[in-house]
C-alpha cells in the first residue's frame, strides 16, 4: 500500500471529503481563472479600414493586426479597381476579438458578360432602363427621319450596329439612332419593284424611307434574297398632270413602303 493511500485512509471519512471537496474548488476556481487567457476574452482590436485598398495589401494589414481573412465574394463595378475591397464585414473600426475572421467582398478583374438585347422599337426612356437593368450604359444618341418619333431605330456599338444576342462586358456603352417623327420633306415614292429586298432596304435607307408590312406571296426561303413584285404606295398616283400623264406619288421622309415579295423575279414589264 502506497503512503498516499496510508494517508487517506488513516484519516476520518468526513476529512477526506472535505478534502475532495476543496480540491473540486480549488480546479474549478484555476479552470475560470485561465478562461480569459484561453478565450482571449478581453483582448479586442479595431477592424482597420481596407475598403478601396487592392486585395493583397488588405491581407497584409489585417494579418498584421493577427485578424484570419477570407474572400467571401466578388462582383464587378467597372467605376472601382479592379482586385479592390467593396465590402468589409466586421466593418472598420468595430472592435473585436484579436483572431477574429475578416469576411472581404472584392472588385472582379474581368467584367461578366451579357447578352446584348434586341431594342429596336423600344422608346429612348424604356431602352435606356432595359440597358441599365443589365449593366450597360446608354452613349450618344442621333436621329434620322421615321414616323416612329424618339423609338430606337438602330443601337450600335462602337458606331457599327450590334446585333441582338452578342455577348458584351458588363459597363459596354451602347449608343442608339432614334426616329425624328415623319417631319422630313416629301420624295417622289420610289420604284422598288424587281429588286430584292436587301436591295429595296438599302436604296430607300439613303431617302430615311423604311420598309413597312412585308407579304410573302410564294413560298420563301430566304427573304433578303426574294424579290419585290408590288408596293404600297405605288410609284404614281392616278392623277394626270395636265399632259395626261399620271402624277407621281409623295411620301414624306420617315414614313414607310409596304411590299409584296416573292422568290421569283416580276416580268419585266411590270418593273416601271
Amino acid at each position: 500500500m502506497s503512503l498516499v493511500s496510508k494517508y487517506i485512509t488513516s484519516k476520518p471519512l468526513w476529512v477526506n471529503i472535505l478534502a475532495g471537496i476543496g480540491l473540486i474548488i480549488v480546479l474549478v476556481f484555476i479552470f475560470f481563472m485561465s478562461l480569459s487567457w484561453l478565450t482571449g476574452y478581453g483582448k479586442v482590436e479595431k477592424v482597420p479600414s481596407v475598403t478601396g485598398q487592392n486585395v493583397i495589401a488588405a491581407k497584409q494589414i489585417l494579418e498584421a493586426k493577427g485578424f484570419d481573412v477570407i474572400i467571401q465574394d466578388s462582383i464587378y463595378i467597372d467605376s472601382i479597381a479592379k482586385q479592390a475591397v467593396i465590402r468589409q464585414s466586421p466593418e472598420a473600426d468595430a472592435s473585436v476579438k484579436s483572431g477574429r475572421t475578416i469576411y472581404l467582398t472584392i472588385n472582379r478583374s474581368i467584367p461578366p458578360q451579357v447578352e446584348m438585347p434586341n431594342l429596336a422599337g423600344f422608346s429612348v426612356k424604356s431602352a435606356e432602363m432595359y440597358l441599365q437593368s443589365l449593366g450597360l450604359k446608354m452613349g450618344e444618341i442621333s436621329y434620322k427621319p421615321d414616323i416612329a418619333r424618339n423609338s430606337v431605330l438602330e443601337q450600335l456599338l462602337n458606331g457599327e450596329p450590334i446585333a441582338p444576342g452578342t455577348k458584351i462586358p458588363i459597363g459596354t456603352t451602347i449608343s442608339f439612332v432614334l426616329g425624328s417623327g415623319a417631319g422630313g420633306g416629301d420624295v417622289n415614292v420610289p420604284n422598288l419593284v424587281g429588286m430584292t429586298l436587301d436591295e429595296a432596304r438599302n436604296y430607300i435607307s439613303t431617302m430615311h424611307i423604311g420598309i413597312g408590312s412585308i407579304a410573302a406571296m410564294s413560298s420563301i426561303s430566304d427573304s433578303a434574297a426574294s424579290f419585290v413584285i408590288r408596293q404600297v404606295p405605288d410609284v404614281l398616283s392616278d392623277s394626270l398632270d395636265a399632259s395626261g400623264l399620271r402624277v407621281p406619288n409623295k411620301i414624306k421622309q420617315g414614313q414607310t413602303i409596304d411590299v409584296y415579295i416573292s422568290s421569283a423575279a416580276p416580268p419585266k414589264e411590270q418593273q416601271q
